[in-house]
């Protein structure tokens, strides 16, 4: 049986160039664990890959299978950079080859159709099985359906792009086909969702597109929300960069998409006309969730904010965008941190030592050029028991130049590193 020490733990860390700080996650002095227990990991992103690895690098002797359904992953972070012609999908696609092969973790490509929690079996789309000791969701979201949904929605004519891969190719080739002179409509889903910034980081770099390709182009964000994040920042800079280009369109809910006429119709009775529409549908919990009982009427899940256990199932964790994690944004470096959180409760609970009171981080870059970017960092600590920030900031208003540019760099490097403590 292998022993952690805490000498020994912030090595791992080190070695693995861990984004959380040590503080995340202050084990005891020394961690076990069950010889042979099984961790079943669904979904292979920011926080189910990172976990994955993290339950291993605590203790090797668990055996972990990590379930998702797709052989590559596409980042949605700097996706935004490929509709914008900055960098190619290859940029932000990375194989699960060196994570299996140098944590031993099992993957397996897969489909997770359902959770049988009474006696702890994953359901695979291939109608196998597989049991469980510890389960790990982390599937990011689905969209809504029924009256949440907004009605006639074909994300074929009118790309999400917010599962990034085919989609982000899809609104990509729509972009480059667009006269100049058009206009390209953003309609982001209602609080909350995945990304809180990206509609907006999305639009300046489109914008920024349009700026080199398409001069006469205007962008209209038709907005359900009254406010969105950094909102004076990415304003400031819109006033710098792309004066008069960039329209925001506040509390104006779509609720029908005219497919055919590329038109979107908002609660008030209004209707907008695009040459090219990113119709993005508001969101919940992932489907699989839903099916096993695990969300709440809000369509989200419930759960213990320190360990991020389901609060509706025992053994049964939740963490990324599914889950509700008090004041944490649902951002890709977000779930990184809750993942290893979960991870250190996971092994503590196999050894049935006191999960110690953990910190977590988020940091959230959005650029606005290749050159300009801004961003927003934030610290966060339990308060009855619920994830509250304590400490953070956001990017200066008026920032030099060389400031903004270092901001852009600062970012390329967030990616290269959170993207390496994911996949190597």
């Amino acid at each position: 049986m292998n022993k952690l020490n805490r000498r020994r733990f912030i090595k791992l860390l080190s070695q693995a160039g861990a984004t959380a700080a040590i503080s995340s996650l202050g084990l005891p002095g020394i961690v076990s664990a069950k010889q042979g227990a099984h961790v079943v990991v669904i979904g292979g992103g920011f926080g189910g890959s990172v976990c994955a690895k993290y339950i291993k690098l605590f203790e090797p002797s668990i055996k972990v299978t990590l379930i998702e359904p797709n052989k590559n992953f596409i980042t949605c972070p700097f996706s935004n950079t490929v509709l914008a012609g900055i960098n190619k999908i290859d940029f932000i696609t990375h194989s699960y080859d060196q994570l299996a092969a140098k944590y031993d973790i099992k993957v397996i490509h897969g489909l997770a159709s359902d959770i049988d929690t009474v006696n702890k079996e994953v359901l695979l789309q291939d109608d196998k099985k597989l049991h469980y000791d510890r389960l790990v969701v982390s599937p990011g979201i689905s969209f809504c359906k029924g009256k949440a949904a907004i009605e006639d929605c074909n994300n074929e004519i009118m790309p999400h792009a917010w599962k990034a891969g085919s989609q982000t190719l899809l609104l990509r080739k729509q972009l480059e086909s667009m006269k100049d002179g058009g206009v390209f409509i953003i309609a982001p889903p209602p609080k909350p969702f995945r990304g809180p910034p990206a509609p907006y980081e999305r639009a300046s770099l489109i914008a920024h597109y349009f700026k080199n390709n398409k001069p006469k182009s205007k962008i209209l964000i038709v907005d359900p929300n009254d406010s969105f994040a950094k909102q004076e920042l990415f304003m400031h800079g819109w006033d710098k960069l792309y004066p008069g280009m960039i329209e925001w369109v506040k509390d104006s809910p779509v609720v029908r998409a005219g497919n055919k006429t590329m038109e979107i119709f908002t609660a008030s009775g209004e209707s907008y006309k695009g040459d090219v529409i990113n119709l993005i549908p508001p969101q919940q919990a992932a489907t699989i969730l839903e099916h096993a009982g695990l969300t709440n009427k809000k369509g989200w899940s419930d759960v213990n904010q320190k360990t991020f256990e389901s609060k509706r199932q025992k053994d049964v964790y939740v963490i990324g965008d599914s889950s509700i994690a008090g004041d944490m944004p649902k951002t890709g470096h977000a779930a990184n941190s809750q993942a290893k959180v979960c991870a250190a409760a996971i092994v503590s609970s196999l050894d049935g030592i006191k999960m110690p009171e953990p910190s977590y981080s988020s940091s959230i870059y959005s650029l606005l050029g290749p050159k300009y970017a801004i961003s927003l960092a934030a610290v966060y600590r339990l308060s009855n028991e619920k994830i509250s920030k304590v400490s953070g900031g956001h990017s200066p208003l008026k920032a030099k130049k060389k400031i903004r540019l270092k901001e852009a760099q600062y970012a390329a490097g967030w990616y290269k590193s959170i993207t390496a403590d994911m996949f190597s």
